[in-house]
Parts: C-alpha cells; structure tokens; sequence
C-alpha cells in the first residue's frame, strides 16, 4: 500500500498490549484484508486504470475516518471553524488524501507487506506493517477507533512520523497568515494540482 504508505506511527508506549488471540474481525485482520485488496487491485494487469482507481477509493472510504482525520488535522482549530468551514475542510481534506493515495501507487513495484503485531488498549488499536522494498524495510503503523463492528484508521505513522501530525502543523502556518479561508484555498490549488497529475499519469500509463 503505498498512498498513505508513503504519504498515507504512533510512538506508542509499553502500556500498550499485544493481542495474543487476535480475531478474524479484528483490526489487524481487518488491516490486512483492506492492504491485500489494495495489492490484488494493483498487480491485476487486466484491470483499467479507471477501475482500479474507482476500486480503490471505496477501500480506502470503507476503512479510514476522514472526518476524525480531518479533525485531528485542523487540531484546535476545528472549534474556532464555521460549520460551513468545517465541511468545506473535511470534504477536501479527505479528497486530497484519496488523490495523495491514488497519485503514489501508481509508482509500485511489487514490494512486498508483512504484518507485525496487533495492540490494543481500551478502545484504540495499532497495527504494525512493513514495507519491504530491495534495499530498506519500511515501518508503517495504522492507528484505529472502533465504528460499529468496524475498526477504521484515523491516523498512520511512516517511520515515527504521524501523517496527521504533520498536517496539523502544516496547517497551523498557514491558518496563522491566511486564514481558514485562505487555507481552504490552498488546499483548494493542491488538490487540482494533484488531480491534473494523476490523470496525466493515468493517461501515460494507459
């Protein structure tokens, strides 16, 4: 998986509890049917680009909470936003994640995932995966809420950094000389720019 693989850990603590039975609707196991389908999808050469891309947005929909990621992005921000301006965050927030995503695996190369441990402490989770590629194994960690019978992503930390950390600080510049509404446009620009990107990629790779 190498969107919010590369883009898409937690520096978790020793109170933190290995799984020793872990279930089949767990969020490892859960992790883990999401990453192969992701796989399966990029390593099917018989697949459109256009499929695929359609294919793996709804898996990315069905397991990450855009909403509690786009929250923690903003951070203390969130509270001072409109409603209005929250959706408008949320709605490109989660679309410039997706592009992110999208954009990166059109680069793989059939590296391999493995799975680590599953922790869980009350009702949070992590999840250790590994990317290994020909010359540096890749830590990448999924943090998860539980949604119904359902765990979902709402953070992941590549190598000890947190996705939606950096963000946040990212943002935080930016709101403190422009604005929400300034940010709002930023994002705005980055999310075209991703988007005209991805289709001329799409278009090359066709």
């Amino acid at each position: 998986m190498r969107v919010l693989l590369y883009s898409l850990v937690l520096l978790f603590c020793v109170s933190w509890t290995v799984n020793a039975q872990e279930s089949v609707n767990g969020p490892k196991a859960q992790v883990q049917q999401t990453v192969d389908a992701i796989l399966e999808q990029l390593r099917a050469d018989s697949v459109e680009n256009v499929d695929r891309r359609e294919t793996i947005s709804e898996l990315i929909h069905a397991k990450f909470d855009f909403l509690i990621m786009a929250q923690g992005a903003l951070g203390r921000n969130w509270k001072a936003a409109s409603t209005e301006d929250r959706a408008h965050f949320v709605a490109l927030f989660s679309s410039l994640l997706e592009e992110t995503y999208l954009g990166r695996i059109q680069a793989y190369t059939d590296e391999k995932v493995s799975y680590g441990a599953e922790k869980i402490r009350k009702n949070r989770a992590v999840v250790d995966t590994f990317i290994h590629t020909a010359s540096v194994d890749i830590p990448i960690s999924y943090k998860l809420l539980p949604h119904d019978r359902d765990w979902l992503v709402y953070d992941v930390v590549i190598e000890e950094v947190s996705l939606i950390r950096n963000y946040r600080s990212s943002y935080a510049t930016i709101l403190r000389k422009k604005g929400m509404t300034g940010l709002l446009e930023e994002m705005q620009q980055k999310l075209e720019h991703l988007r005209k990107r991805n289709d001329s990629e799409s278009e090359d790779a066709a």
